[in-house]
C-alpha cells in the first residue's frame, strides 16, 4: 500500500509565510497608493497622535479630576471646638485659630496653644477645600459666637492665616456687633514683597500651572508630581543621581500626607490662599482696623516674629514689621510686636513651649490692656 505524499515541512511553512506577507501587503492601508504614498502615510499617523492624546485625557479626567472635584463640591468651611476658657473672665470670648499655606485644618496648631484658652473659649478654623470666601467664615463666627454667648473674638493667624485672619477681623468689625478684641498675627506677611523671592517664585509657578493645565486644580497625579519636585533635595545625588531609598521614603510621604489623606488642603485651596497674600488686601483691612467702626473700638494688633529675621526663611518679618508699624503702631497705636528667640517661621506646633510663654506673659496682658483703654486708647507699639 503506497503511502500518503505529504507535503515537505520546511516547503509548506515557507510557501504558508510568503502568503501571508503578500496578503498583509494587500491589506495595508495605503497599499495601492502610487503618489506620495510616503508623505500621506507619515500624514496619517501623525493624525493619530491627537487620539491617542485624547484618550489619555479622558481617562485623566475620568479617574484623576472629576472625583475629586466631585468630591472637593461636598466641602464646606467650619469652625471646630478645642477647649473652654481657663479664666472666668474670658467666658465672653471666642479665640479662632486659622492656619498658613498648605493646611487644611488649624485644630492641631490650636491645641499646640493652651494659653489662648487665657483670652477665651477656643476654636480652630476649617478651610473649605473649594477656596476661601472670608465672609462666609465671618458668618459662621457670628454664628457660633452667639450660640455660645460670646460677644468678644480673639483672631489668630499663622503665615498666610494671618492675611486671612484680617479679613475676617475686618467682616467682623465694620459689619457686625461682635467686638473684635484682637488680631494675632505669627509670621504674616502683610502683602507679596514680604514674601521671600523663593517662595514667591514657586506659588506664581503654582498660578501658572493652574491656569495652564485642565483640572489642575483637583488632580492628584499633578499634586503628587509637584510635592515629590519639592522634596528633590533629599533623594537627588549619589551615584546614578537619585538615592533610591530616600527616593523612595519621599513617595511614601508624599502618598500617605498629601495624596491619601482626606485632610490636606487641594490644589484650589492653596491657590486660593496665595492670591489671598498677592490681592494685597491686608494692608486696607489694617487700615480699616485702625479705625473704632459701629461704635466699637480698635482692636489690638500682635506681631509675632523671630528676634533674627533670617531664622525666617519664608517671609521677610523686618518688613511686615515695618508695615505694621506704618498702619498700626506708633503714636495712639494699638501694636505689640513680640520678637522670639528660637522659632522659625510659624511653627507652634513644633515650639510650643516659647509660643505659650509670650502668650501668658506679653500678648494675654496686652490685649486685656488695649480692651481696658479702648476708650482713649495709647501708643503700645514696642
Amino acid at each position: 500500500m503506497a503511502l500518503p505524499d505529504y507535503p515537505n515541512p520546511s516547503t509548506a511553512a515557507e510557501y504558508d509565510d510568503d502568503r501571508r506577507r503578500a496578503r498583509l501587503r494587500e491589506t495595508q492601508l495605503g497599499h495601492d497608493w502610487q503618489r506620495w504614498r510616503r508623505p500621506r502615510l507619515a500624514l496619517m499617523r501623525a493624525g493619530m497622535i491627537p487620539l491617542v492624546l485624547l484618550g489619555i485625557f479622558s481617562q485623566y479626567l475620568a479617574w484623576d479630576v472629576l472625583p475629586e472635584r466631585a468630591r472637593l463640591a461636598r466641602t464646606e468651611p467650619a469652625v471646630l471646638s478645642i477647649a473652654g476658657p481657663s479664666e472666668p473672665q474670658a467666658a465672653d470670648t471666642a479665640v479662632f485659630d486659622l492656619v498658613g499655606l498648605g493646611v487644611l485644618d488649624a485644630s492641631d496648631t490650636a491645641r499646640s496653644l493652651p494659653a489662648l484658652t487665657r483670652l477665651g473659649s477656643v476654636w480652630a478654623v476649617r478651610y473649605d477645600n473649594t477656596g476661601i470666601d472670608t465672609k462666609v467664615i465671618a458668618d459662621l463666627i457670628v454664628k457660633v459666637t452667639a450660640a455660645a454667648h460670646a460677644r468678644n473674638v480673639v483672631l489668630v493667624g499663622h503665615s498666610m492665616g494671618g492675611v486671612i485672619a484680617l479679613e475676617i477681623a475686618n467682616h467682623l468689625h465694620t459689619e457686625s456687633d461682635r467686638k473684635v478684641l484682637g488680631v494675632i498675627l505669627d509670621c504674616t506677611p502683610v502683602d507679596l514683597h514680604a514674601v521671600r523671592s523663593e517662595s514667591r517664585d514657586q506659588g506664581e509657578d503654582m498660578q501658572r500651572w493652574m491656569g495652564w493645565i485642565p483640572g489642575a486644580r483637583e488632580s492628584r497625579l499633578l499634586r503628587f508630581t509637584v510635592e515629590t519636585y519639592a522634596r528633590h533635595e533629599r533623594f537627588t545625588g549619589g551615584r546614578y543621581g537619585i538615592r533610591g531609598a530616600e527616593f523612595r521614603e519621599v513617595l511614601l510621604q508624599v502618598l500617605r500626607d498629601k495624596i491619601l489623606n482626606q485632610d490636606t488642603a487641594s490644589n484650589g485651596l492653596i491657590e486660593a490662599q496665595f492670591k489671598a497674600i498677592v490681592s494685597g488686601g491686608a494692608i486696607d483691612d489694617l487700615r480699616a482696623l485702625a479705625k473704632p467702626a459701629l461704635g466699637k473700638p480698635r482692636p489690638a494688633i500682635v506681631f509675632i516674629r523671630p528676634h533674627e529675621a533670617w531664622r525666617d526663611p519664608i517671609v521677610d518679618v523686618d518688613y511686615s514689621h515695618r508695615v505694621l508699624i506704618e498702619q498700626v503702631g506708633g503714636v495712639g497705636g494699638t501694636l505689640l510686636v513680640v520678637t522670639t528667640r528660637n522659632t522659625q517661621h510659624a511653627n507652634p506646633i513644633q515650639r510650643p513651649q516659647e509660643y505659650n510663654t509670650v502668650i501668658t506673659d506679653q500678648i494675654v496682658p496686652f490685649v486685656r490692656q488695649v480692651q481696658r483703654d479702648s476708650a482713649t486708647p495709647s501708643s503700645a507699639a514696642r
